[in-house]
């Protein structure tokens, strides 16, 4: 996992940011994951998990966060543009990132079971793909695990 952090107080504010997308993703039911695109400082797509609500394998956060940025600056191609994600993009996601050839990924929870940043796979670093984003993991990492220990905490309790 490449770690490039070349302003932590720009990366936390976003992350800040993608955080209250992911409290409303929790709120709704859903996952506690929120996305966003940030190109030239500003906010282009913005995305909460959504894959229950929606009835759709593809509505995570960061694909949500990706189809919004797109439609709104015109194109798929969001060359230079930074993605923050509360959870570290999985395959799917980190695919979509490519082809979407997104500059930068900065995410704040390491996922152990489905990251595609470094934990399980690392997407960006395989050679024979053509796109490789830089990777930023770990920005207010404790405050993203937290709502998903929580989220999670709170459906095991009303589970039983």
């Amino acid at each position: 996992m490449e770690m490039t952090r070349p302003d932590e107080a720009v990366d936390e504010h976003f992350m800040r940011l993608a955080l209250a997308l992911a409290a409303l993703a929790g709120a709704a039911g859903e996952v506690p994951v929120g996305a966003l695109v940030v190109v030239g400082g500003v906010v282009v797509g913005e995305g909460a998990n959504a894959p229950v609500s929606l009835h759709d394998p593809t509505a995570h956060a960061e694909m949500r966060a990706l189809r919004a940025a797109g439609t709104r600056v015109g194109n798929y191609r969001l060359p230079g543009a930074t993605l923050y994600a509360t959870l570290e993009p999985c395959v799917m996601c980190a695919g979509a990132i490519m082809h979407a050839r997104i500059g930068r990924v900065v995410f704040g929870a390491a996922d152990p079971k489905t990251g595609a940043c470094g934990s399980v796979i690392d997407l960006f670093a395989e050679p024979r793909l053509n796109h490789h984003a830089v990777t930023c993991g770990g920005v207010l990492a404790a405050d993203c695990v937290a709502m998903l220990q929580s989220f999670f905490q709170a459906r095991r309790a009303g589970a039983a």
